[in-house]
């Protein structure tokens, strides 16, 4: 099978064997196909609506079921041919990557599973599911979507199986469900935020050439989430701003290599860095919690809802304490 355009533009993106943000970038592609089906039938005309919301409504299943089988074959293929392809297969074995990128990747796994268990449950809601069944089926959807891709990992000789993948798919799933279950709501959402930084010049085959690859490669300039609504948590005359989160987040810097920096790549020289861990704390804004007039502009509150907003924010670092920042994303 020859490939077209689009997977030979992810085989280029994502030419290292040891980058795994493939899976992440392909399960968000999976993520906002699905949002923007979801939220653009809610427009549609009121014959499609169901006449009781526990009543399954069959139109809109079919076509959620059809959707979702046509966006996991597509990404499947592409996964395949743009990666796994390149490299032979094996017998399954396991591969314990827990070190690298200082966890960074395993908070992108989670991040993903619990995004995706999100949109899998609102479209099963949406489609008239009873609401134990959307949370159940739809919450594991990030789960069983990364199990697949971490099965294939399993057979590929380049990697393995990683339990360290599986738990974070796994938490991931769970912090959905388990919100889900115990307050009908999701009071703490995992958000994500990126930006450019100076270690992708020393390899930027493995953490990006341009913006587009940096902000999906570069594990230096990524920061993972956890945004809490406060008002969820108050009384509902406490007054508190509805949209107003407090959010805690983790990064790394320092790092040039997944378990290890290099001192050389290519036969060129590149500096010692310090690997080091950050802890944020920062507000945030809840975009989902903000209803304007305009549907599409709701619509596009709920699709870039996972990214953190921008605000200032203080850090605590080994290396140099504590740092503020005036605006951080």
């Amino acid at each position: 099978m020859k490939k077209n355009s689009y997977t030979s533009f992810l085989t280029s993106l994502f030419n290292s064997k040891t980058s795994k943000l493939f899976k992440i970038f392909s399960v968000i592609l999976f993520l906002i196909t699905l949002l923007l089906f979801t939220n653009s039938a809610y427009t549609q005309s009121n014959i499609f609506l169901p006449k009781d919301s526990s009543t399954v409504n069959k139109n809109r299943l079919k076509a959620l079921i059809i959707t979702e089988s046509t966006v996991y074959l597509g990404s499947m293929t592409a996964l395949y041919y743009a990666w796994y392809s390149n490299y032979p297969m094996n017998h399954f074995h396991f591969f314990n990557d827990d070190k690298e990128w200082l966890q960074m990747d395993k908070f992108g796994h989670t991040t993903t599973s619990y995004y995706v268990g999100k949109v899998g449950y609102e479209a099963l809601k949406w489609s008239g599911v009873k609401e134990k069944n959307a949370i159940w089926y739809g919450g594991t959807l990030g789960w069983a979507y990364l199990m697949i891709v971490e099965t294939m990992d399993g057979f590929s000789k380049e990697w393995g199986f990683s339990p360290g993948d599986f738990s974070a798919n796994t938490l991931g799933s769970a912090l959905f469900i388990g919100q889900q279950l115990a307050w009908k709501e999701q009071r703490i959402t995992l958000k994500f935020s990126a930006h450019t930084t100076s270690y992708a010049q020393y390899r930027p085959n493995e953490l990006g050439s341009n913006l587009q690859e940096r902000i999906l490669k570069d594990y230096n300039g990524q920061t993972y989430w956890l945004s809490t609504n406060i008002y969820s948590f108050l009384p509902k005359s406490s007054g508190f701003p509805k949209w107003l989160n407090v959010a805690i987040g983790y990064g790394a810097e320092g790092m040039t290599g997944a378990s290890e920096n290099p001192s050389v790549v290519n036969g060129k020289s590149i500096p010692p860095f310090e690997r080091y861990r950050q802890i944020y704390l920062s507000l945030d804004i809840d975009l989902t919690k903000i209803h304007p007039k305009s549907k599409t502009l709701e619509m596009l509150f709920n699709v870039i809802g996972f990214i953190k907003f921008p605000m200032p924010t203080l850090e605590y670092n080994t290396p140099n304490g504590f740092k503020f920042h005036g605006l951080y994303f």
